[in-house]
């Protein structure tokens, strides 16, 4: 599906919360999302880059989108249930999520993580996408055809040395779409996981300081698998690990 064409309307009377919207991958789905007729809620620590992609969409006549500015460090079970009651009230539902935000910490061996990054990685990684994704679950039922699609990566499947932290985190992450995916199989709902591979980002660029980001795919090259994830003609892809970039 990584050459997947996309009617243009094919998110047409969707909203979608983009997690990390304010940037990379997060960005240019949301600006791909919008531009193929999705509502969507762009949620991010930073307003002043989360104003750069409503302007984004604003100018390519877009949907309106909606900022949630929310730092995942800090947030609460509480923060998420004010923001899907907000949703609740504001769109009667939720067609998608894409749980894009993520942070690598530091490559390093086991015994030298530091413990406080391992919390930061992890409440930002892991806790986060539960803590939301429970919130959210009743407004995503209220949907015909609900997608939400967690973002995993190649040391989330096998570990990899010096990454521990973040594969640590990406092996939750996966566990967690699964538990997910057979809760609610035969159901409205759909979790799956999409793995970007190796693509332009800023990191990308502080885990390969060398690599010359030229010889990179763009997020916006990888978008076509995350339009087909959310549009309904995946509406059968229940608890699939994807990638982008397949080697």
């Amino acid at each position: 599906m990584n050459n997947y064409q996309a009617p243009q309307d094919l998110l047409a009377g969707k909203v979608i919360l983009i997690t990390g919207a304010g940037d990379g991958i997060g960005a240019e789905a949301s600006r791909t999302f919008a531009a193929h007729g999705a509502e969507c809620i762009l949620l991010g620590r930073t307003v002043s880059k989360l104003e750069k992609v409503y302007d984004d969409i604003m100018a390519a006549g877009g949907k309106e989108p909606s900022i949630v500015p929310l730092d995942l460090k800090g947030a609460t079970p509480e923060h998420y249930k004010g923001m899907a009651d907000t949703i609740a009230d504001q769109y009667g539902k939720l067609d998608g999520v894409l749980h894009n935000a993520s942070v690598l910490g530091h490559l390093s061996v086991f015994k030298d993580i530091p413990v406080d990054e391992w919390q930061e990685v992890m409440q930002i990684n892991v806790n986060a996408a539960m803590y939301m994704t429970q919130a959210l679950l009743p407004v995503l039922e209220k949907s015909p055809s609900a997608s939400v699609v967690f973002t995993t990566s190649s040391v989330g499947r096998k570990g990899r040395s010096f990454w521990g932290t973040y594969a640590v985190s990406k092996f939750a992450t996966e566990g967690m779409m699964e538990v997910l995916a057979d809760e609610y199989k035969n159901k409205s709902v759909r979790f799956n996981c999409i793995n970007p591979g190796a693509t332009r980002t800023s990191m990308r660029a502080s885990a390969f300081p060398a690599e010359n980001p030229e010889t990179l795919k763009t997020p916006s090259d990888i978008m076509p698998l995350y339009l087909y994830l959310m549009g309904d003609e995946s509406a059968e892809v229940n608890g699939a690990s994807m990638d982008c970039q397949p080697k």
